[in-house]
């Protein structure tokens, strides 16, 4: 089966709520005018219940099909990323530093259509619970609905979210059972020295060759502490000292970005960058502190709801066009946090031969948005069938 011909004929109006949502893009948990452009749209399509102010800007909508059965929720991320965009679009960004350059408005309207088109239709049994949240690229937003209790109170059963994907073919599918993207940390080092004239080291404790020594040390971690058979990225992403040629700085930071899949693992790294910091502190004779931070967890798939939702794929965009165990990537979801609490699935949505995502000019693909609206109401339609409903009242 296709793209649904009633979801294809929301094409145009996808387009239209995706591109006002690029226009006007939100921070991290601060999505208010998205949240209520969503609320809004959600109202006109006659949805049951719409929930709102969830982890601050969230949204959770449901719509109730035709007789009794369990919940599937399905989740799209509303929030940008502070960066200036250069698409040179007429619907571009109309606030300086803010962009949509993750896809995040897209998601969001893939999931109205499907909710446009599940309100009309409720061709399925049981109830859909629409999620929409805040704060996907930093702030945890996933993890903040699941803990305001959503999964239980509309009584989820199963869950699943699409994330678009520069570089796969235009309207194709990937997923994989089990683990398909990592758990991320943040190490924060602050490091204190006493600073100086530059002319006069001794006088000082240079912060800078601690810093150096830290970050080397930090590398060998992968090399020698570490099976090159399990996964691990330790990038170092920033590093800030200094005002002057002439001056000795008296303070320095670094920060950076953990990357694992096994909790051994990142109880490994901690441990290692805490003996580091600790003995490079004391070689140059500064002080520091380690601050290490365990964000999203890994994004792990259900093996039988990842399998159920490859075959929805394969109805949707055919067999050839369904990419199917193709192994894990080190980058992070929040989405991790609902799949830790239910089963489900997470898919990549091909975009196409596009500009990559977190970048400049990167723009979401329009044409891709009826064929993720299918994937979700097919996938409803599917797995909360009406022949089952009508065979439990039958029994009844």
């Amino acid at each position: 089966m296709p793209v649904v011909n009633r979801i294809a004929g929301l094409a145009s109006e996808m387009e239209g709520w995706r591109k006002h949502i690029h226009a006007n893009p939100e921070l991290g948990f601060e999505c208010h005018e998205t949240a209520r452009f969503i609320a809004e749209r959600l109202r006109e399509f006659g949805v049951d219940e719409i929930h709102e102010g969830i982890a601050k800007t969230g949204i959770v909508a449901i719509v109730n099909g035709q007789g009794s059965g369990p919940t599937v929720a399905l989740r799209a991320d509303m929030d940008a990323l502070p960066m200036q965009e250069e698409t040179g679009a007429e619907y571009a960004s109309v606030t300086p530093g803010r962009m949509h350059a993750c896809g995040h408005d897209g998601h969001s309207s893939m999931l109205l259509g499907a909710a446009k088109y599940l309100a009309e239709t409720r061709k399925f049994s049981g109830r859909v619970a629409l999620i929409f949240q805040p704060a996907e690229e930093d702030g945890g937003g996933g993890g903040r609905m699941v803990e305001a209790g959503i999964m239980d109170r509309f009584d989820v059963s199963e869950v699943y979210a699409l994330h678009n994907a520069p570089g796969l073919p235009e309207g194709s599918f990937m997923t994989t059972p089990g683990p398909i993207m990592a758990a991320v940390d943040t190490l924060h080092i602050h490091i204190k020295g006493v600073g100086g004239h530059a002319a006069t080291p001794q006088e000082t404790r240079d912060p800078i060759p601690a810093v150096i020594g830290m970050v080397t040390a930090i590398q060998n971690i992968i090399t020698r502490n570490h099976n090159p058979l399990e996964d691990l990225v330790i990038s170092i992403t920033q590093i800030h000292t200094g005002s002057a040629e002439n001056v000795i700085p008296e303070t320095a930071y670094i920060n950076g970005t953990i990357r694992t899949y096994d909790p051994k693992v990142q109880d490994m790294v901690e441990k290692r960058l805490n003996e580091i910091v600790k003995g490079q502190a004391a070689a140059y004779g500064v002080e520091a502190e380690l601050i290490y931070e365990r964000w999203y967890p890994a994004t792990v798939n259900n093996p039988e709801r990842a399998a159920f939702a490859a075959d929805i794929a394969r109805e949707i965009s055919g067999p050839g066009m369904v990419f199917w165990d193709q192994g894990r990537e080190m980058g992070a979801e929040d989405f991790s946090f609902m799949l830790n609490a239910r089963p489900g699935a997470f898919l990549f949505i091909g975009q196409g031969d596009t500009a990559a995502v977190h970048q400049t000019k990167y723009d979401f693909n329009d044409r891709i948005a009826p064929v993720g609206a299918s994937f979700f109401a097919r996938l409803v339609e599917t797995a909360l069938p009406l022949e089952r409903s009508l065979k439990q009242v039958e029994e009844a």
